[in-house]
């Protein structure tokens, strides 16, 4: 389960990514972006929010954007920092690239692996927890045991073109940056939005 509060951020997510991703090797010369969908996983532990964006950059293209937001800074990961927000509810967020972080780097194995559903999203409306429709669906193929990958285990990423490339414990996870890039994998995270796909936004497979 996701828990969203009605709340005011500052700066927005959209201006936080707009910020950050010109620095990024994959989406070099990203300006302003418009939000295509999202999806969310869930922190067995509710400690770190983890969602991913899709979203359309200024060439047409889609990118694929997976974030977490935190209560504190990520130890040893001040290179994914993608910045900070104020959260009228929770306060100070640090937020951080997701293929560099633990947590979501475990969530996404155990999507991918183990088949594991994306999160339900719930808002907080006066107390009432109300269910809301995510604009995106992912689904993993896999049908492994869960838990797939320790969610403390250090993660390795690099950027590989239009992917990021992320090796955790025997896992290794291929993370699509730029929609339509063409992967093979054990196993696969398709997702679909409004208006687009099905697409392939990661791979899976095992190095033993």
């Amino acid at each position: 389960m996701a828990l969203i509060h009605r709340a005011t951020l500052q700066p927005t997510k959209l201006e936080l990514l707009a910020a950050w991703l010109p620095s990024q090797a994959w989406a070099a010369g990203t300006g302003a972006v418009q939000p295509v969908g999202a999806y969310r996983f869930d922190d067995p532990a509710g400690e770190v929010g983890l969602e991913a964006h899709l979203v359309h950059a200024a060439d047409g293209t889609v990118l694929h954007v997976p974030l977490t937001y935190r209560g504190a800074p990520l130890a040893g990961a001040d290179d994914a920092l993608a910045g900070t927000m104020e959260h009228s509810v929770l306060g100070r967020r640090w937020v951080y690239d997701g293929c560099a972080d633990p947590v979501w780097v475990a969530a996404l194995a155990r999507a991918v692996l183990a088949g594991t559903p994306q999160a339900e999203e719930l808002v907080d409306v006066d107390g009432e927890l109300v269910p809301r429709e995510p604009t995106a669906r992912v689904t993993g193929t896999g049908g492994e045991p869960d838990p797939v990958v320790d969610e403390n285990a250090p993660v390795s990423p690099y950027d590989d073109g239009h992917t990021t490339v992320v090796r955790a414990g025997d896992v290794e996870l291929t993370v699509v940056r730029v929609v339509g890039a063409e992967l093979i994998g054990d196993h696969v995270l398709t997702g679909t939005w409004t208006t687009g796909g099905p697409a392939t936004l990661a791979t899976a497979v095992r190095r033993r």
